[in-house]
């Protein structure tokens, strides 16, 4: 049964949601706005840092180990957000998993399109490889478009023959840009926070001329053959459902490790409310179990 805190967050939604059909920078503003009042613990160390060229927040806890790395990757359809606006989710995460997190500032579209956001995400990848973290202690994570950006950006490390993270955590991914998905019409109605306009527009932006099939925009229909054990997080109430379950079958197809976690009655990215919200913190708790679990693992 979901919690009070649950009804009242949707109810909040509904009346002050985020238009992604706005201008970039009317809708980059409002989101940030909205993204300012979450807390930020007064146990986190956070500092300004450039890796691999990509700037962004190194971010500490007291549970993080420095030999372990947890490289962040914010949602915002490829349009909107910031490292600064997730950095209270991404430390969260960082803190369950006992890892280090780097959140980055992937070049945003229309300014920058399809494949920026990719490039500079391998390229922070192979800066935490080269400051000496060993592949087998790094954990990527990502929600909504930085889920389905977590996903282009393993597929790029297979390609390019770099060694794998040890795991990878996506929350309420967007991984299929086509807009085929059942769950755009059939759960419009339950998802408080995303629409398929919204979706469309931020999709166009992001991708030019480019082919919304692309398995690297749309990794839903890439081969997932190589890629390290998933962790796939996603609500009941969300219109990007669909997104998730095809991500699993795609990942079952390829024989890769996945555990698919369907939360009822959860909305878009709900782990973001954890400061308000018993579900939001029990799910950011599952995601460190997991990501810490495969450290572990690998180490052995």
């Amino acid at each position: 049964m979901a919690s009070p805190e649950l009804t009242g967050l949707i109810e909040g939604l509904r009346a002050n949601g985020l238009d992604l059909t706005a201008p970039p920078a009317e809708a980059r503003g409002a989101f940030e706005a909205m993204l300012a009042d979450i807390p930020f613990a007064g146990d986190l160390h956070s500092e300004p840092m450039v890796l691999g060229g990509v700037p962004g927040l190194r971010i500490a806890s007291p549970q993080s180990d420095a030999a372990h790395a947890l490289l962040y990757l914010h949602g915002g359809g490829y349009v909107i957000g910031s490292a600064s606006g997730y950095r209270s989710l991404a430390a969260e995460l960082g803190r369950a998993a006992g890892a280090v997190t780097y959140a980055i500032d992937y070049r945003l579209a229309p300014e920058h399109r399809f494949p920026a956001a990719i490039d500079d995400s391998v390229a922070a990848y192979r800066a935490l490889l080269a400051q000496g973290i060993a592949p087998s202690r790094i954990v990527l994570a990502g929600d909504s478009a930085g889920g389905g950006l977590t996903l282009a950006v393993l597929l790029a490390l297979r390609d390019a023959g770099l060694p794998m993270p040890a795991a990878a955590l996506l929350i309420s991914p967007w991984a299929d840009l086509t807009g085929s998905a059942d769950t755009l019409a059939s759960k419009a109605h339950e998802d408080p926070a995303l629409t398929a306009e919204g979706l469309r527009a931020s999709a166009e932006r992001y991708l030019g001329t480019a082919d919304p099939g692309d398995a690297r925009a749309s990794p839903i229909f890439a081969d997932f053959k190589g890629l390290p054990p998933l962790l796939v997080q996603v609500g009941t109430a969300e219109i990007l459902l669909d997104d998730a379950i095809a991500v699993a079958r795609a990942a079952g197809m390829a024989g890769v490790e996945l555990e698919l976690a369907i939360w009822p009655d959860m909305i878009h990215v709900w782990h973001a409310f954890a400061f308000m919200l018993p579900e939001g913190r029990a799910a950011i708790a599952q995601a460190g179990q997991f990501l810490a679990r495969h450290i572990a693992r690998a180490g052995i």
